[in-house]
Parts: C-alpha cells; structure tokens; sequence
C-alpha cells in the first residue's frame, strides 16, 4: 500500500478481490510476480550495461548456440516478428557485439553469432543478471524456493497437459 492506503496502480493483482476464483488470483500473482522481477531486471541492464532486455534476450539465445542461429530460428525462440529481430541485430551488429555470416548452403540466409567482443559483454551481463534474480529471491530460504519450484512445476505439468487434452492425477 501506498502513503495513501492504496495499492500501486502496477500490481495486477490489486484488481481482484477475495470474491474471484482462486485460481484467478494465484495466476494474478504469478503474473506480478513476473512483472516485478521482470521490471527490476530491464531497470538494472538499462542502468549497469546500458542494454534493453529484448537486447540481452537475443544476446542469449546466440550465447547458447555459439555456431549462430539464422533470424528466422531467432524470430521463433523470441516470439516477435523478423523486423523486430532485424532490427536488433542491426544495432548489435553496429556496435560489434553480433555478426551475420553467410550460410554456404543457402546464398540468401545469414546465420547470426555472437563476436569475440559480444560474448565477453553477454558473460559479464550474465553473471549480474544471476546475482540480480538471487538477490531478489533471498527472502525465501532454501526449502521455501525448492517448494516453490516444484509447486511451479505441477502448474507447468498440469497447464500442459490441459492444452494437450492429458488427464493429470493430482499429486
């Protein structure tokens, strides 16, 4: 709550009440939850690398396949569309961080990878990026965060499985 009893407009969760269906309000408060972590981490790369996260999201997906990734493959492991990636890439590439290769096999596709340059920038982003979720989960202990990963994994199991038409048995 705020200096004048109310809660901030930017908690999601603050729009419901103990009325609603609390499968409504647990998935309110994953959802802030989400956007807490979410905000506090685009904050501190925006501040400490000077770096948007849809930046540091493509930087990691290069990290994890160091012999490059084409943009279409980029476009589908962001989610956004091929400008979007095009458009980071280009900024990236400006700044020496990424490089666009050719792919002997098809003269019109570029894989996209990771430079020398941009791979020492994604490891020391990286490693804050890591103390930055730690910090921000130090208040829950040991036991409290394996609970919580595992309780988080039934809802995974159980979300799938409903897209999926599985009949999950509770556990």
């Amino acid at each position: 709550m705020n200096r004048l009893g109310k809660t901030p407009l930017h908690d999601p969760e603050s729009r419901l009440s103990n009325n609603h269906h609390e499968s409504l309000r647990l998935w309110m408060r994953l959802f802030t939850c989400t956007l807490l972590i979410e905000r506090r981490v685009r904050a501190k790369l925006r501040d400490e690398f000077a770096i948007s996260l849809p930046r540091f999201d493509l930087m990691a997906q290069l990290e994890r396949n160091p012999r490059g990734l084409r943009m279409r493959e980029l476009s589908e492991r962001l989610m956004v569309t091929g400008g979007n990636v095009t458009g980071i890439t280009d900024q990236l590439v400006t700044e020496g961080l990424v490089e666009r290769r050719p792919i002997p096999e098809d003269r019109r596709a570029f894989a996209v990878r990771l430079t020398a340059k941009g791979k020492r920038a994604f490891d020391a982003m990286a490693a804050a990026h890591e103390r930055w979720v730690i910090e921000m989960l130090a208040g829950l202990s040991d036991s409290e965060r394996n609970r919580l990963y595992a309780l988080l994994g039934r809802v995974k199991q159980t979300v799938s499985a409903r897209q999926s038409g599985i009949s999950v048995s509770g556990a």
